[in-house]
């Protein structure tokens, strides 16, 4: 065991959110942990994916490590277990340095950033603050850079990372310097995605996206919103190396969409289809694609490749809606999309959502008639939640206490206060009833939008007789004190 200060322990918080948690490895937390393993560090990580008293789990670690670094990444609904991991640790070891990193820091910081070019002290301000009480330093943006910064004795409260002026911003060149994410810290069997029967892992080969959705996260922050990307060939080399380690031939790309650079997307789909051949073997690949940029070219590519299944948010079968979102499509572009995957023999799932600005009865009807018309493979339907980062959420002003209202072109979604400390079921439930609303608009209560989005789910799976996508029953570990 190294000294303490040079050994970090990072942490991977549950999500009891979701039906089950064992599915994708966090892969962002991972690739920080291989830039400070490469720099000589001791790491280890704390996955507390699927574990039902991860408190205790945390505990125990505690008592059998002495380790004073804590690295803890998070998306928003996962706050609330956070939480209870910081106060565990507190509560345990004092004088322990824990640093908050991940989507949740990176997006309340900027709502922050937001608000002080604005001059108001808002709903962010009171965000940024309680993270700032709470955790010794928060890192926001990516943080390969920034985690040597947040290891600093006397260092501030924030590393921001998210500041294209700051030093610590990844561009195209750091990108392919970094380490492969180091998976080996954790127990890559316990994760069972797989892809039309081929056990499958993540990769993330793209950063960002340069789209204005209202209700997408980060379009304020350089993270989320500029595109950054890998060489084919650094992507390439990832997909082998999983391959020869771990055996799988799936691979799930989590990139926003993959193909926001058509010309480079197709290259990159060709050498896959190389890297096949070489090896041997037939991949099946998955990933998110954008519908007004999708192409027969790209098809093809594709199902060269190995993809049998795209997934596209579509969001609204209603033009009217697209518009309201700033999505940046039509419904024929999304309707042309599901033709062309069609032709190349390419399943697409639909990722639909309702609740935005002007969201009515009508509105929703029309994404019925969509999906009953163009017939997707599967589709996903949700109720939209306001996150710090999004325009729904950094653009909205105080209606009443406790209610926030944004407005785009004459249409109006108000948004619930919530405390993302505390409070995590605004986040999608069971497909089969379990939803929860924080929103609603002029025409639609919150409990009209949840009713209308359950009408949804189940009208389109009865007439395109797709069941409900429940997969397996979420497993939930018990941690046995005192076991390794």
């Amino acid at each position: 065991m190294k000294k303490r200060a040079d050994s970090v322990c990072f942490i991977i918080p549950p999500s009891a959110f979701l039906l089950d948690e064992r599915v994708f490895i966090s892969i962002g937390v991972l690739k920080v942990a291989a830039v400070l393993e490469q720099s000589g560090y001791g790491v280890e990580v704390l996955d507390l994916s699927g574990v039902a008293n991860y408190a205790d789990m945390v505990c125990d670690y505690l008592s059998r490590r002495d380790i004073f670094v804590f690295g803890i990444t998070a998306t928003t609904p996962q706050m609330p277990a956070v939480v209870k991991i910081a106060n565990a640790i507190r509560q345990n070891r004092p004088t322990a340095r824990i640093i908050l990193g991940g989507p949740h820091a990176t997006l309340v910081n900027a709502a922050y950033k937001n608000e002080r070019r604005k001059n108001i002290d808002g709903r962010a301000a009171k965000a940024f603050s309680d993270l700032t009480a709470m955790f010794d330093v928060v890192v926001a943006g990516d943080g390969e850079n920034a985690i040597f910064a947040a290891l600093e004795a006397g260092v501030s409260k924030v590393v921001d990372a998210d500041d294209l002026e700051s030093g610590l911003f990844l561009d195209n060149s750091r990108l392919n310097g970094f380490p492969f994410p180091a998976r080996h810290l954790i127990d890559v069997n316990s994760y069972h995605y797989s892809i039309d029967g081929e056990r499958a892992l993540s990769i993330i080969g793209q950063l960002g996206c340069p789209f204005d959705c209202g209700f997408c996260g980060g379009r304020k922050s350089p993270t989320f919103h500029k595109t950054r990307t890998r060489s084919v060939e650094n992507i390439v080399q990832e997909i082998e190396l999983l391959y020869k380690t771990y055996g799988v031939k799936g691979f799930m790309f989590y990139d926003d969409e993959l193909n926001l650079k058509p010309k480079t997307f197709v290259s990159l789909m060709n050498a896959v289809s190389d890297l096949q051949s070489k090896l041997g073997v037939d991949f099946r690949l998955r990933g998110f694609i954008r519908a007004n940029l999708f192409s027969e070219e790209q098809a093809r590519a594709m199902f060269r490749a190995g993809f049998r299944w795209l997934l596209v948010g579509f969001e609204s079968g209603s033009d009217k809606m697209l518009l309201s979102m700033n999505k940046k499509s039509t419904k024929a572009q999304n309707t042309a999309c599901v033709e062309i995957a069609k032709k190349s023999g390419l399943k697409v799932k639909a990722l639909m959502s309702i609740g935005h600005p002007g969201e009515s009865e009508n509105t929703v009807m029309e994404t019925r008639e969509w999906l009953l018309d163009v017939r997707p493979d599967d589709f996903d339907a949700a109720v939209i939640s306001v996150y710090p980062g999004t325009a729904y959420y950094d653009d909205a002003v105080l209606h009443s206490p406790g209610i926030w209202v944004y407005t785009h072109n004459g249409e109006r979604l108000y948004s619930v206060e919530v405390d993302y400390l505390k409070i995590a079921d605004y986040y999608k439930g069971n497909p089969d009833g379990g939803y929860k609303s924080y929103v609603y608009t002029d025409y639609l209560s919150t409990e009209k939008i949840v009713s209308l989005r359950d009408y949804l789910e189940r009208d389109v799976r009865n007439g395109l007789k797709i069941p409900f996508n429940l997969g397996a029953p979420a497993k939930r570990y018990e941690h046995s004190m005192g076991t390794k």
